[in-house]
C-alpha cells in the first residue's frame, strides 16, 4: 500500500503529520480500488497543503474527533467538569453561567489553536466591555485563560492567546455601615415581620455574615440564657453547607443585643420540631443529613431564607419604613466591625478572630471603615493622655 494509505478490515484510512503528531482520518465507502485510488490522491493534495502551509482540517474531515476534541468548547466541558468537583455549588454555579453566557457562543466550536490574541483583544473591547462591568470582564477572560492552560497539558507547543490581557479593576467600593442613629431607628420601627428584624439586629450586634446567621441552628446554641453559640454552616443559593474556612467555625459570647434577639427568637422556633438537611462538606462532594431546627425562620412561610429574600422582602421596606438610606444586608456585618473599630478599644486580633477572618490585614483593608458620627473624639482623647 501507498505512503499515507492503509487498509484495515474493509475501511481505507488516510495518515500523515500535521503540527508534530502522526494524523489518522477514515474515509467513508468501502475499500474498494476506487476509494483505495482516491484516498492516494487525496493523501497527496494533503501533504502539498501541509507543506504550503493552507492545510485545513475541517475542510477535508468536517466529522473528525480529532477535530472535535480542539475544539476549544470539548476543552471548556472538560474544565469545567473539574471545576465542579472543586468548587462549592455557588461558586460552581457562577462560573459555568459565566462560560455558557459569554464564552461559548463565540469560542466554543473554534479550534484552539486557531483563536489568536488580538481576536480576543477585539472581543473584549467591541462586544464585552459595552456591556459588562470589569470585574465580570476579568473573570471571563480567567476562565479563557484557565481552559488553555488545560489545552496546553496536551499540547504542549500550544499558544495561550490570553497572554498579555490585563483588566484593570476600579477600587474596591468601602463598606457602607449603619451609624448608632440609623440602628435605633431601624430596630425602632415596628413590623410584623419579628423573626426578619431580630435576625438584622443579631446580624449587626454579633457580624456574622448573613448566610451564617441564616442556617444557624438550635443545635448550635450552647447556652441560651447566657447567650453562646457556635457557626458551623450556612446556607447560599438554597444549599446549606460548612463554614467557608475551618477557621470560619468558631464559637461566641453574644453581646446583650445579639443575646436578646436570640431569647427572643427561642420563644418562636425553640420548640419546633427538627427538619432533615442535606449540609455539603468542605470537599464540595460529601454530603451530610442534619436534623436541625433552624433559629430564624421566614415569619410568613414558617421556612428557611433562601437565595434574596429577606432583602427583596422585608429589609428594603423596613429601610424606607423607618426612614434609613438603603444598604444591603451584608452591611449588618460591616457595622459591627466598623463598631468595634470605632470603639478604639477592642483589639484587632479579637475582631478578625470573632468574625471568622484569617488576619488583621483584612479587617483593616476591607472592612477598617471608621464611623465618624459613632467614634472617640481622639485629639481630645490624646490630651488627657499627654495631660495637655
Amino acid at each position: 500500500m501507498a505512503d499515507g494509505v492503509e487498509v484495515r478490515g474493509n475501511t481505507v484510512r488516510v495518515y500523515f503529520r500535521w503540527q508534530g503528531e502522526l494524523c489518522r482520518e477514515p474515509l467513508p465507502g468501502k475499500a474498494t480500488e476506487r476509494n483505495i485510488e482516491h484516498a492516494r490522491r487525496l493523501v497527496t493534495i494533503i501533504n502539498y497543503e501541509i507543506d504550503a502551509g493552507t492545510f485545513d482540517y475541517a475542510r477535508h474531515f468536517p466529522e473528525s474527533r480529532r477535530l472535535h476534541e480542539s475544539t476549544f468548547g470539548f476543552y471548556l466541558d472538560l474544565w469545567l467538569a473539574i471545576k465542579k468537583n472543586e468548587l462549592a455549588y455557588s461558586s460552581y454555579r457562577g462560573i459555568a453561567s459565566k462560560a455558557e453566557t459569554h464564552v461559548r457562543p463565540r469560542w466554543g466550536n473554534e479550534q484552539a489553536d486557531d483563536i489568536d490574541h488580538i481576536e480576543l483583544q477585539d472581543w473584549i473591547q467591541k462586544d464585552l466591555a459595552t456591556h459588562l462591568a470589569n470585574k465580570t470582564i476579568k473573570e471571563v477572560v480567567s476562565i479563557m485563560r484557565q481552559t488553555f492552560r488545560l489545552y496546553a497539558t496536551r499540547n504542549k507547543k500550544a499558544f495561550d492567546p490570553t497572554l498579555g490581557i490585563n483588566i484593570r479593576l476600579p477600587d474596591d467600593e468601602d463598606p457602607d455601615p449603619f451609624e448608632k442613629a440609623e440602628i435605633r431607628k431601624i430596630l425602632e420601627t415596628p413590623t410584623k415581620r419579628v423573626q426578619e428584624l431580630n435576625l438584622m439586629k443579631f446580624a449587626m450586634y454579633d457580624g456574622p455574615r448573613i448566610s451564617e446567621a441564616q442556617a444557624l441552628a438550635w443545635e448550635d446554641v450552647l447556652d441560651v440564657e447566657k447567650g453562646i453559640i457556635r457557626y458551623r454552616r450556612a446556607v447560599v443559593r438554597g444549599r446549606f453547607k460548612v463554614t467557608k474556612t475551618k477557621r470560619s467555625t468558631r464559637v461566641h459570647h453574644l453581646l446583650k443585643p445579639a443575646r436578646e434577639a436570640l431569647q427572643e427568637q427561642f420563644a418562636l422556633t425553640g420548640n419546633l420540631p427538627a427538619q432533615t438537611y442535606q449540609v455539603v462538606d468542605r470537599d464540595n462532594r460529601t454530603v451530610r443529613q442534619e436534623k436541625l431546627r433552624l433559629v430564624f425562620l421566614n415569619s410568613l412561610s414558617g421556612k428557611p431564607f433562601y437565595e434574596n429574600a429577606i432583602r427583596q422582602r422585608f429589609w428594603k421596606t423596613h429601610l424606607e419604613k423607618a426612614g434609613v438610606r438603603y444598604r444591603g444586608p451584608n452591611q449588618c456585618r460591616h457595622t459591627f466591625i466598623s463598631q468595634m473599630l470605632s470603639l478604639g478599644v477592642v483589639p484587632l486580633h479579637w475582631i478578625a478572630n470573632h468574625v471568622g477572618h484569617s488576619s488583621i490585614t483584612m479587617i483593616q483593608r476591607r472592612y477598617g471603615k471608621w464611623i465618624h458620627a459613632d467614634g472617640q473624639d481622639v485629639p481630645t482623647m490624646i490630651e488627657k493622655l499627654l495631660d495637655l
